[in-house]
């Protein structure tokens, strides 16, 4: 199991998302350019001291991402029409998840295996991207048996 960041916007999400990594012994993949500095203290500031525990791959590029990763690759939106909660995870998926200001483009979304989606009540669009890792990451770690002993 992977978390797979695309070209985030937040440092603070990003920080939060490497942490959990670090926590549940799941790497990350930070698909770069991001939106700020890899080096911004709002992001050491939100992973706190975990960094050095944690798994982090960074790639210049999709592309990049693309040649260096294997495995299912299941894309978060909000455009998804399967409830995250209907999904068979599998131990080798690569959890993606969009910009906070824009998602991804629809050449991500058309290379994605799967498309997932966290139900919400009506009327509302989304959750902030760290939230829906951990939710969605949660699901997949305890369906593949993949929680840390």
């Amino acid at each position: 199991m992977r978390l797979a960041l695309y070209e985030p916007d937040i440092p603070q999400n990003a920080g939060s998302l490497i942490r959990l990594g670090a926590c549940l012994g799941v790497p990350i993949d930070v698909i770069e350019p991001c939106g700020f500095l890899f080096d911004d203290r709002r992001l050491k500031r939100s992973g706190l001291d975990y960094f050095e525990h944690a798994d982090v791959r960074r790639h210049v590029s999709w592309d990049a991402f693309r040649a260096g990763v294997s495995g299912r690759l299941v894309l978060l939106t909000a455009k998804g029409a399967v409830p995250y909660t209907d999904f068979a995870f599998a131990a080798d998926d690569v959890l993606l998840l969009g910009r906070e200001s824009a998602g991804v483009p629809d050449f991500v979304h058309a290379a994605a295996d799967a498309r997932l989606r966290i139900p919400l009540s009506a009327g509302l669009r989304s959750i902030n991207v760290a939230q829906a890792g951990a939710m969605v990451l949660g699901e997949a770690l305890r369906q593949t048996k993949g929680f840390p002993a």
